[in-house]
Formats: C-alpha cells, sequence, structure tokens
C-alpha cells in the first residue's frame, strides 16, 4: 500500500498475461480487472488507485497450454496471489478446481489486502529443554474449560485452561502444527474427509481462516501471551510440495500462475520426492525468494520462536543428490533473521536418498527416528536392542557425533504421524481403515510393543540425553483404536477428550519433567567419553555383554565426579533391584517411579539418585 492505491507485482516467466481481479466487500462479485504491465523479466506489475486495507482480490493468468513443457495456464481459473497475508475463506475443495476452462471465481478464497506489517520484536531464542507437539483443533477442540467460540483456534492456546496444562507439565517450547492455508486432497472429497493435520498447504504466507480468524494478529496475541508465561512457540512448516497435487490437481495459485517455474520436473512429468503428487522447485531463485519471504514475514508478523520443517530433506535435493548447502538451506542459513532462530528438520522425505539424518547443518536440531525405533525395539525384545537403547539414551552419537551435540536429536518415542503412545501398546498392526484407503496407508512395519507399560516408554524419552519431543495426548492416554495415519480424522478420534484424559498419566510425565530439569547430568548437552561420567552396567552390575545380543537389563551410571545418579530399565520378565553399591556413607535412592516395590517391576525404567545415608 502506498500513495492511496496499491503496487503489486506477480513473477510469471512464461505468462502471456495476467490481471488483477478485484471484487466487492463480500468477496464474491467482482468489480474490476485490471491488466498488469510485463516487464520482460517475468515480472507483471501494475499500480491501481484507490485500493484500500481491506480490499479482496485475486489474480487471473494468460499463457500457452503445453503440458509437455510444463506449462498449464488456464485463465478461467481465478488465482490466489502466494503473497496474500489474509485470505476471506477457508479453501475448499470442489471438482470444478480441476477441470480446465471451468470458471472458479465463485469457490476460491480471495486474498484481503493488508496494511505494511510492523515487525514484532522478540530477543533471540533459546535451545528448547523440550518439545510438546500439538494441533491447534485438536488439542483445544473438546476441551470444556475453553470457551466454544474459540475451541479449535490458536486464541484457545492463549486461554487459562490451556495455560494451566502447559504448566502442569512444565513445558518449554511448543510446536503447533502446520498453521498456513491448505486445501483437502481431493480423494478426501469422495470419502467425505477431510484433512485435520494441515499439511497440504496453498498459501503459505497466510494462515488458515479456521485456525486463525483473526488472522496474524490472533497468532501474535496467542505468541505474546505464552511468552509471557515462558514458553516458547515453534511452526511447523511445509516447502516441500503443495495442495495442488499431481497434475490431475486443483489449480489454485502456482500451477496457474506458472507451473513450470515453481514444480519441479524431469522430462514433463512432475517430481514426486514428497509423495504428495509434487514437489516444489526449491532450487529457482523465485521459489527459493518464496519460501525465505514466508519465513520471514511468520516471524515478523507474529514473534515466533522457531520452524520444523516438514520433509525438509526436499529443502537440500540438488540434480546430483542432497546437500546442506543447497540454495534454500544456505539462504536460512545466511539471513541475518532465521539463522537466529530455532530450525528443526524432519530429515527425510519418500524420493530416491531422501533419508538424510545426521546431515543437517550444525545449528539444526533433526527429528531422530532411530530413538523412536530404538527405544521401542528394546521393549519389543529385539535381539541386540540393549546396543541400541544404550546409543539413544547417551545422546546418539552414532548420528550426531562430532559435528553436532546431543541437544541436536529431537528424541521422540511417537509422533502426530504414527501410532499414539497408548494405542503402540495395544495394537500389533495398524487399522486404517477409517481412512477408506483400504488400510494401504500409513506406515507397515512400524515397530510395536503390545502389552508394554506406556510409562517406561516415556520414563526412556525423558531422561535420555538430547530434546525430548512429546505429542499431546499422550499424556491423556488417548487412542486412535489403532489408526497410524489419522491426517484425515478430523473428528473426536484425533481431537483430544480432555474429560476421558488419564490423570495420573498426566502427572507422570510432569515429575519426568521436573526430574529432568532438576538434575543436569540427563541434559548435560555432550557425549559420553566412556571415563568417568558414564558407565554402563547389567542385571548384576558388570559391563553388559555387548556381543551377545541378548541383554535384558540395561542400567547407566551417571557422574559429574561429585553427583552420581543411574538409569535402569529392565526389559526382564522378573523385578530385579539396583545392582550397584553405593559410596561409603551413602545409599541409592529411587525417585522413579515412586512405588512401595523394593525392586524395580518388570517393563519399568527407574531413576535413582545417590544420596546421603
Amino acid at each position: 500500500m502506498r500513495d492511496g492505491g496499491l503496487a503489486i507485482g506477480v513473477a510469471s516467466h512464461h505468462a502471456t498475461r495476467i490481471e488483477f481481479c478485484l471484487f466487492d466487500e463480500t468477496g464474491d462479485k467482482e468489480v474490476q480487472r485490471v491488466p498488469l504491465k510485463a516487464d520482460g523479466n517475468g515480472l507483471h506489475a501494475a499500480f491501481i488507485p484507490g485500493i484500500k486495507p481491506g480490499a479482496r482480490y485475486g489474480l487471473r493468468a494468460e499463457g500457452p497450454w503445453a503440458p509437455e513443457l510444463g506449462h498449464r495456464f488456464d485463465p478461467a481459473k481465478l488465482l490466489v496471489d502466494p503473497y496474500a497475508t489474509q485470505l476471506d475463506r477457508p479453501y475448499a475443495y470442489h471438482p470444478q478446481l480441476c477441470e480446465r476452462g471451468r470458471d472458479t471465481a465463485g469457490i476460491v478464497p480471495k486474498a484481503i489486502v493488508q496494511p505494511a506489517t510492523i515487525p514484532v520484536k522478540r530477543a533471540a531464542p533459546r535451545t528448547p529443554t523440550w518439545i510438546y507437539e500439538l494441533s491447534v483443533k485438536a488439542f483445544t477442540k473438546l476441551n470444556p474449560d475453553i470457551p466454544e467460540r474459540l475451541r479449535g483456534t490458536v486464541a484457545a492456546l492463549a486461554h487459562p485452561a490451556a495455560l494451566g496444562h502447559f504448566k502442569r507439565l512444565g513445558v518449554d517450547t511448543i510446536e503447533l502444527m502446520p498453521l498456513a492455508a491448505w486445501i483437502d486432497e481431493r480423494h478426501l472429497h469422495a470419502l467425505n474427509l477431510s484433512n485435520a493435520w494441515g499439511y497440504n498447504p496453498i498459501t503459505f504466507m497466510a494462515p488458515d481462516p479456521r485456525l486463525a480468524p483473526g488472522g496474524f494478529a490472533e497468532i501474535a496475541d496467542t505468541v505474546r501471551v505464552l511468552h509471557e508465561h515462558g514458553l516458547q512457540v515453534i511452526v511447523d512448516v511445509v516447502l516441500n510440495h503443495t495442495g495442488e497435487s499431481d497434475v490431475a490437481g486443483p489449480t489454485l495459485a502456482f500451477r496457474g500462475l506458472d507451473h513450470a517455474t515453481y514444480y519441479a520436473q524431469a522430462g514433463g512429468s512432475l517430481i514426486n520426492d514428497t509423495g504428495c503428487g509434487n514437489t516444489l522447485a526449491l532450487n529457482h531463485p523465485q521459489v527459493t525468494d518464496y519460501c525465505l519471504a514466508a519465513l520471514r514475514h511468520w516471524v515478523e508478523a507474529t514473534g515466533i520462536d522457531g520452524f520444523r520443517f516438514d520433509l525438509a530433506s526436499v529443502m537440500g535435493r540438488l540434480p546430483e543428490g542432497f546437500s546442506a548447502t543447497a540454495p534454500l538451506i544456505a539462504r536460512i542459513e545466511q539471513d541475518p533473521v532465521l539463522s537466529r532462530y530455532i530450525l528443526i528438520a524432519e530429515p527425510w522425505d519418500v524420493g530416491p536418498g531422501g533419508y538424510q539424518l545426521g546431515h543437517f547443518p550444525k545449528r539444526w536440531l533433526e527429528w531422530n527416528d532411530r530413538f523412536r525405533d530404538d527405544i521401542r525395539r528394546f521393549w519389543r525384545g529385539d535381539q541386540f536392542a540393549a546396543n541400541g537403547l544404550a546409543t539413544r539414551l547417551a545422546g546418539s552419537s552414532d548420528v550426531f557425533a562430532p559435528a553436532k551435540s546431543p541437544s541436536r536429536s529431537v528424541n521422540f518415542v511417537t509422533a502426530h504421524d504414527g501410532f499414539t503412545l497408548a494405542d503402540l501398546t495395544r495394537h500389533a498392526a495398524k487399522n486404517n481403515l477409517a481412512n477408506g484407503e483400504g488400510n494401504r496407508d500409513g506406515k507397515a512395519d512400524e515397530v510395536t510393543v503390545v502389552g508394554q507399560k506406556p510409562a517406561a516408554l516415556l520414563a526412556a524419552l525423558f531422561l535420555a540425553r538430547g530434546t525430548p519431543m512429546l505429542t499431546a495426548g499422550d499424556e491423556f492416554g488417548r487412542s486412535q483404536k489403532g489408526n497410524n495415519n489419522a491426517y484425515a480424522q478430523d473428528n473426536a478420534l484425533t481431537w483430544l477428550d480432555w474429560n476421558a484424559a488419564d490423570q495420573k498419566l498426566i502427572s507422570l510425565v510432569a515429575v519426568l519433567v521436573q526430574l529432568r530439569a532438576e538434575n543436569p547430568l540427563l541434559h548435560l548437552d555432550a557425549f559420553l567419553t566412556g571415563k568417568s561420567d558414564g558407565q554402563w552396567f547389567d542385571a548384576a552390575g558388570k559391563t553388559p555383554d555387548w556381543t551377545s545380543g541378548g541383554e535384558r537389563v540395561l542400567g547407566l551410571v551417571l557422574s559429574d565426579g561429585k553427583k552420581r545418579l543411574a538409569i535402569l530399565c529392565n526389559g526382564s520378565d522378573i523385578a530385579i533391584a539396583l545392582p550397584l553399591a553405593a559410596r561409603t556413607g551413602m545409599i541409592w535412592h529411587r525417585h522413579f517411579p515412586d512405588a512401595a516395590d523394593a525392586d524395580l517391576p518388570s517393563g519399568e525404567v527407574g531413576f535413582f539418585l545417590e544420596e546421603k545415608a
């Protein structure tokens, strides 16, 4: 906005004409159409007088229809400005969005002109001590203590009922699943299902009106309140694909403006390293510029503390393979603003060579699925599983040393994607029939631990070195009835049932968080040297036989020369006592689990402190 009007520029190297379409205050009636002037270098621009904040608009683009060359222009399609920062309505899937020549002005959201953003000032974030992953809607929708008008929205997170739960758990950093405006996958329309997670974005720079009806102001106000209560906020972002899907999918923005530029292609076909139908061409300067602009806007408009990047290996893909210095990653690292923020990679995608755990820049944290699987394998009783358990409890040096430190490992036993903690211990196989895909979707070989106590898995998570992450609701004992891919279940299957929450399990998590906070040896950001700082032991108190493959009891003593603590994982079938002698004048006292049993029961993790007798 300037000089009593709107200066607009749209990048498209292949469009022959782009029009600005102004709508009335309802967003339903087109009232003006203005052609933008092409500068010959891929920019189409104009100054349109009289446009004020609050005006609603869309775009139309003309150009070649040449799919073999990657061009799919269709002037019948109203397009959403990728740089829009507020929409007048959510995206809704309609078959007409996919039909060439069908006008879509009546069913596409309109961008709302916004005044210039005044950046929210925020001190540099700190490394998280632990992360609480949550879906805004699922977390708040059924909370009876939150006013109904707020449930399902970002604003609900600032309500005392939500804040009270965060404080009870001792949450340090909240990771919000995607907030950017998204659309349902087209196959869900016929199944009468809808996307519950938001990992199918269209407009990266605008929040979804369903989650943040108050726009960025609502998010900024919520972040401010959370900061006042000592909480950091990370937002999950999807920079790897868009909800326009494959070439049979809807035309909403990028496809209609310049399909050949925005999407990675080979031989005239879309590259699908994401499994979502398309992959953004993140090595193209125009696309990289867009992603950087989106990240900066989220930081400046809301004051959030960082990002978790979905399928982040896509961000590092070059024709010759993955590189941590690929254009988008390099520019984030060099950015004077973004480089100070928390950056977390989901270090894999589904394309060739897509598994890149441990290969992101030094300061990035990374989701560690090896922690998840090795913890589960020990409690399942796999051969040699004690070896993997030891490596994970000690901070995963096999992945992150020597370039990184244990805090770079985001440890998790469960996440939004996969079984819940309760289902992990109840279901031997997935049950995704409710998704309407014949149970073909979701991870088929997910490691399960039927019959295991959730407390042991939680204890292993919070007593290990690294940065723990817990998915909201796992402390409730929530179940998704064995569905390990509940992205399409925007209903009571995924919404947290606050009335049925397991209060004992919630208290147990709070105790573990407190134990971790009070004992720095548990979260010391250093790998064990194998000297006096750490000692492994078996059921007899001796060094484990790492070559036998059959160890079912594993313990670790951590020491700083003065203080000693012990962690004991009892995967055997019998209760056992801590097989360690205390130093003179000292005794070993068990602080977890808090029970009258003298011995540690089967299937439990014990935490002991050496204290004065």
